[in-house]
């Protein structure tokens, strides 16, 4: 039969490893993880003391390895509301923990009861893994997958389960033990449910920690960080996507290229700094101003593109003039920093028949040159004979 020893040794270098891979992950600024390792080290602190159970006082055996096991999973708790930015309680957190202290320095000292504190531990740690599967199941974010999620909270079940049962064993003493170290099938049973939550909890979190960085390449890539609309590459992803369904369902879809003019003289003026407002407050400003499923990008430099599917030529000009007209009629307030006052212009056509992205970009990118050539600060749709 397996040594209680043995499976608390496991578990303790198991955290450690955990340590390791979290730590590894602590400069990525990730929120929560600070807690998931402080978890880890509270519960290695909280093994090694329950280890010494007969060779030191009941203080530090009984009361403070507990007290340190039932912070950990709280920590876990707590690391996970803040990665999912939820919200913190630390009343209940804390009210919980006092009553937790105080059953176990009676039932230790005032009148010695193995059962009660298995009862009163297994209780806490039961409502902490509930709280935590309802925490994960609540907060997952829907745009991301859900292996993660779903994983860390199968094993908050699991382990609440496990808590229940030993609670539920131990309270209506259907189990009879004197102390935690006792080689019984029972004890190595609700000793291992204890021992594999720390390991599963690690894996949880870490899976977690690698979901958040994968969804912040993915946002690199896909992301323009300065005027944080749609990259160049993601732009023309879902351009082509647009674009199938455009020819699938019969209805248009247009697309507009801005570009803000006179950018460089900005840029030679007022500086690249001020010239970074503009870009921001322009994407700012366009991406306020347009229609529910219209999509934005920054195609390079000060050039910008919009789709908007089910939507003519004509129509979109009207818009883009509309957004041409409110930004040159825009007060001092509703301008960068400074009031820097500027314009755009766009060059705007349709999708036809059995035509790739960038042949209807090429057509409107034309028609930008041309509203550019007419003297700026105008939307210009492109010819029918245009190529």
């Amino acid at each position: 039969m397996l040594n209680p020893l043995s499976l608390l040794l496991v578990t303790v270098l198991s955290s450690a490893m955990a340590m390791a891979v979290l730590g590894s992950l602590r400069r990525a600024a990730i929120p929560g993880v600070g807690c998931w390792i402080a978890a880890n080290a509270l519960a290695i602190v909280a093994l090694i003391a329950f280890s010494l159970q007969g060779h030191a006082p009941r203080w530090l055996t009984f009361v403070a390895s507990n007290m340190l096991l039932a912070v950990s999973p709280l920590l876990v708790v707590a690391g996970c509301r803040r990665f999912l930015a939820r919200p913190a309680r630390p009343w209940v957190a804390y009210a919980g923990l006092a009553v937790l202290f105080a059953g176990l320095c009676y039932w230790t000292f005032a009148v010695p009861d193995f059962n009660a504190r298995v009862t009163l531990v297994s209780v806490f740690h039961a409502i902490l893994y509930a709280v935590l599967a309802v925490t994960l199941l609540r907060g997952r974010p829907l745009n991301r997958p859900c292996y993660s999620y779903y994983f860390l909270t199968v094993a908050a079940a699991l382990l609440c389960a496990g808590h229940t049962l030993r609670g539920v064993m131990y309270g209506f003493g259907l189990l009879v033990q004197t102390n935690l170290m006792q080689v019984t099938p029972s004890n190595i049973i609700f000793l291992a449910i204890g021992v594999l939550a720390p390991p599963c909890l690690s894996i949880g979190v870490v899976m977690l920690a690698h979901d958040r960085l994968a969804e912040r390449l993915e946002r690199l890539a896909n992301i323009d960080d300065l005027t944080g609309v749609l990259a160049r590459r993601a732009f023309l992803k879902l351009g082509d996507v647009l674009l199938d369904a455009s020819r699938q369902s019969g209805l248009p879809l247009a697309l507009a290229i801005i570009d803000i003019d006179s950018f460089k003289a900005v840029n030679d003026r007022h500086g690249h700094a001020a010239g970074d407002q503009v870009l921001s407050h322009f994407a700012t400003f366009v991406a306020a101003h347009l229609r529910d499923g219209d999509v934005l990008g920054r195609l390079g430099g000060e050039e910008f593109g919009v789709l908007c599917p089910a939507t003519g030529a004509a129509e979109a000009v009207s818009l883009l003039d509309r957004l041409r007209a409110r930004l040159t009629a825009a007060t001092a307030a509703e301008l960068p920093p400074g009031g820097l006052r500027y314009t755009f212009s766009v060059g705007v056509d349709q999708h036809r028949q059995d035509e790739s992205l960038a042949q209807l970009m090429a057509r409107a990118d034309n028609a930008l040159y041309a509203a550019k050539a007419a003297g700026r600060n105008r939307v210009m749709a492109a010819t029918a004979q245009a190529a």
